[in-house]
């Protein structure tokens, strides 16, 4: 069974990149009928915040992304320790005592030298005496991942396809701080196997750190389950950007509390970002089974995806158009009803504007000044308005037969003595909104204004 996974760090909001990532992860475990699980990195203790932990699984629900599981990394401390005993057992990690400023000095005279600025592994080089003599100087070390440099590492990305790495051209990863806590590398490596992750979908700035997982992956199997490594397949996904070409600072913040504040549908953006970036047009499809049935990591390009406010407004617009009643009963106001949904549901853009068309039913409203033969139009109107099922076409078929007008002279003022509008909702079914005695009354009032 497929099994994937979102790893957001609980030390801000989602934001859209963010948001596209676990998308694409619960899409393709969903197509497969597989698992999708949420992961909280929160092993930096510093930095993380409860509220944001909160905040992610509101997101995910308000998306329709509810995960099957929930693992928190503050809770699996005693998996990472296990696994890097057992590295260290097995000499594939060892202790280094560089400070932050001498390894920055290393990487600019490599880089002066026109070398690669990764590390030369002078730690290697220390005796057990050296070692200890640091140590007995109050200098707690950071602890690396020794690379193998035998083999070349070797993947097929479900994105961009064969992929290799000389080992020999990366740097050992530090994997352990001098504190004693943890950095990314190897508390993903050992969840992912622990967790049963089958699939790792993230972005193409992890492509390096994939390889380097890639042999973790191998490590750990060997030192703590004695058998061939079951390795993640893995796919990195090109980087969203805004339409100047980077990723703004606006647009790196733009989280879901951003979007409903803007009147952004769950919908839309899902919409959107699941097909951001591949070669599937992105249309307003509300219904989750067609962009579930149509994903496909082939689909994915290498260019990066842009991200358009524009483009996502204009996806907002047409799926709200298609929003049935029960999706927005709950944000509409009292005494609403589906027909008027049904009538005002065209005319908007977001679904917070239909507050305003309602009170063009619910009045009062304000109509223009209107011209002499105007307002004998309208006495006209009020006399001839009666009721049945398709008041409007009767009123206006009557007036037209009484009085000659036809087309912008016959409806304009009509539209704007009833709404005080110039455009709007379709008036055969907003007239039996307003109802006869309403609609009788603005006439009226309109015609001696």
């Amino acid at each position: 069974m497929i099994t994937t996974r979102f790893a957001p760090s609980p030390t801000g909001r989602l934001h859209v990149g963010n948001i596209r990532t676990a998308l694409h992860n619960w899409m393709l475990a969903r197509k497969a009928g597989g698992c999708f699980l949420l992961r909280i990195d929160d092993t930096d203790a510093e930095r993380s915040r409860e509220e944001y932990v909160e905040a992610i699984r509101a997101d995910l629900a308000w998306l329709g992304m509810e995960p099957d599981g929930v693992e928190r990394q503050s809770e699996r401390l005693a998996l990472y320790e296990a696994a890097f005993d057992a590295l260290k057992d097995a000499g594939r990690v060892y202790p280094c005592y560089e400070t932050a400023q001498e390894l920055d000095l290393k990487r600019k005279i490599a880089l002066g030298r026109g070398l690669p600025p990764i590390y030369d592994r002078a730690a290697l080089a220390l005796s057990d005496a050296e070692r200890a003599a640091k140590e007995a100087d109050g200098v707690a070390p950071h602890w690396r991942f020794k690379l193998d440099h035998g083999e070349e590492i070797r993947w097929d990305d479900g994105v961009r396809g064969p992929q290799k790495f000389d080992p020999a051209t990366l740097s050992d990863p530090v994997i352990r701080r001098a504190d004693g806590s943890w950095l990314y590398m190897l508390p993903s490596a050992v969840d992912d196997i622990e967790m049963g992750i089958t699939n790792v979908l993230r972005g193409e700035d992890h492509v390096s750190n994939t390889a380097v997982q890639i042999q973790m992956f191998t490590a750990l199997y060997a030192a703590q389950h004695k058998g061939a490594a079951k390795v993640p397949d893995f796919a990195h996904e090109a980087l969203l950007v805004g339409k100047e070409g980077k990723l703004s600072k606006r647009l790196g913040s733009l989280g879901c509390d951003a979007f409903r504040e803007q009147g952004i549908e769950p919908e839309a953006l899902v919409a959107l970002l699941a097909r951001l970036g591949t070669s599937q047009p992105v249309e307003p499809i509300a219904d989750r089974a067609v962009l579930l049935d149509t994903f496909d990591l082939s689909t994915f390009g290498r260019a990066p995806a842009k991200f358009d406010d524009a483009e996502l407004a204009r996806i907002n617009t047409a799926i709200v158009h298609q929003l049935p009643f029960e999706r927005v009963q709950g944000l509409l106001p009292e005494g609403f009803t589906p027909e008027a949904w049904h009538a005002i549901r065209p005319n908007l853009e977001k679904a917070s504007e239909v507050v305003e068309w309602w009170q063009v039913v619910t009045g009062p409203i304000t109509p223009p000044d209107f011209a002499d033969e105007d307002r004998a139009f309208l006495t006209e109107a009020a006399r001839l308005l009666s009721w049945s099922e398709t008041p409007w076409q009767d009123l206006t078929s009557a007036l037209k037969a009484a009085t000659g007008r036809k087309g912008k002279a016959l409806f304009l003022p009509l539209r704007q003595a009833l709404t005080g509008m110039d455009h709007g909702p379709d008036m055969k079914e907003l007239l039996p909104l307003i109802g006869e005695e309403e609609a009788k009354a603005r006439l009226e009032s309109a015609a001696v204004a």
